[in-house]
């Protein structure tokens, strides 16, 4: 459940660690040789090539649908700006920065483009939908381009949708432009399309989640009584990479810092007895995957059996209440009433479960909607998520066991295998 961003913070730099593999870490001498491989590392194989990625006609029947949900909506047009939404609906992949590159996309007629001119070339080879390019010089507002866009596609007022994750300076400068219009969110539209996944989404969510699962029995076999976290963050990071995932990593937690839900600053040492929390993964195509596996070094403790097993009944739970029609906030519920029942919580209290049951997942780590209290919006066909209730005791340990599921037309079905025992958490 933690975004990618942060993982490696909390495992490393917080923590006053070294971020560079171990590999790339220089001693007195000059370069340190390179770490051995561990052998279950080693072993692994690529599973990249499995996976197919998505199509320029995909794309274009997610423009389709965007445009009639504009038109069911009364929204003429959505800006988007860098980040995941235009990925979803271009395919381009854009950082952020300060210069504005964004693609405005009209209830009818083609998409164009705002870039900055020095980049107008790079944007042209990435640009695959529609060829409407409008440049801006340093000394130009990028604003006025957009505001030009809506007089060209026969706008003069009306409701342009804006994307949640456009920033506040963009829209102020677009709204300044072009003042005629009401600004509205765009979520109806964006989320709208992002909530159902398509067959080869969720082929490329499965991929994901597989090559994650894999290289995490592949670190589990690499555990040692001293390892400090680092390592075992490398090794992960270096399995998912064996095995073709990009982008990927975990962040891991050991003993009573398990109970923290993303981790703790204090480095950590493993020791016989310890509870070890991980949780991570990576991405194909831009499809995020998300899983937590917890184990023990060593032989359990009863408390940490009892509290795994009751775990993984909350999970289970989870999984059941996941019907088709029914509110996503009944899942939220029904993993919620196992822990209670248990004597944790009530509600959000700890120790117990502190969090949301799950969250939606597909080209962003955490996407809409979510397994949370609340939320009325009822399950359907397409949608992903996360099944991942936490039962965190501070001062002991904390537990989390973390499967992503998508929905058919006949119910849930997981990505990956559930963990089956504390004793062989990997089957």
């Amino acid at each position: 459940m933690l975004s990618r961003r942060n993982f490696m913070w909390l495992t490393s730099a917080a923590a006053g660690l070294s971020v560079a593999p171990l590999s790339a870490q220089r001693g007195r001498g000059g370069e340190a040789p390179a770490a051995p491989v561990p052998p279950s590392i080693a072993a692994l194989t690529s599973m990249r090539g499995l996976a197919k990625p998505i199509t320029a006609d995909e794309r274009r029947a997610r423009l389709e649908k965007a445009r009639r949900l504009m038109t069911e909506q009364k929204i003429d047009a959505i800006i988007l700006a860098g980040g995941t939404s235009l990925n979803y609906f271009t395919g381009i992949r854009w950082g952020n920065s300060e210069r504005m590159f964004a693609v405005v996309i009209p209830a009818t007629g083609e998409p164009a483009y705002v870039c900055p001119k020095f980049e107008e070339e790079r944007a042209r080879e990435l640009i695959k939908l529609g060829g409407d390019v409008r440049t801006w010089e340093e000394d130009e507002s990028p604003y006025r381009r957009v505001a030009e866009i809506f007089h060209d596609r026969g706008l003069r007022s009306g409701r342009i949708g804006m994307e949640e994750r456009v920033r506040f300076f963009l829209f102020d400068g677009i709204r300044r432009e072009a003042p005629a219009f009401d600004y509205v969110s765009a979520d109806p539209v964006t989320a709208g399309c992002r909530m159902f996944k398509s067959p080869a989404e969720i082929a490329l969510l499965k991929r994901s989640n597989e090559i994650t699962l894999a290289a995490y029995r592949a670190t589990w076999l690499t555990v040692r009584e001293g390892m400090p976290q680092q390592e075992f963050a490398g090794n992960c990071a270096a399995a998912i990479a064996a095995l073709g995932g990009a982008e990927g990593g975990i962040f891991c937690s050991f003993g009573k810092f398990t109970a923290f839900p993303h981790g703790s600053i204090t480095p950590q040492v493993l020791h016989e007895g310890d509870v070890v929390l991980m949780d991570g993964g990576c991405t194909l195509d831009g499809y995020q995957s998300d899983i937590t596996r917890t184990f023990v070094f060593g032989r359990p403790t009863q408390r940490q059996r009892d509290i795994w097993n009751l775990e993984r009944e909350a999970q289970d739970a989870a999984f059941a209440a996941v019907k088709i029609g029914a509110p996503c906030e009944s899942v939220d519920a029904a993993a919620r009433a196992v822990i209670t029942k248990a004597g944790f919580g009530p509600d959000y209290r700890l120790p117990g479960l502190p969090h949301r049951t799950g969250h939606g997942i597909g080209l962003d780590y955490h996407e809409w909607t979510n397994f949370v209290r609340g939320n009325q919006t009822p399950i359907q066909p397409g949608m992903c998520f996360s099944d991942e209730p936490t039962i965190a005791i501070y001062g002991e340990f904390g537990i989390r066991l973390e499967d992503c599921l998508h929905i058919t037309e006949h119910g849930a079905e997981f990505f990956t295998p559930q963990s089956p025992s504390l004793d062989q958490p990997f089957g």
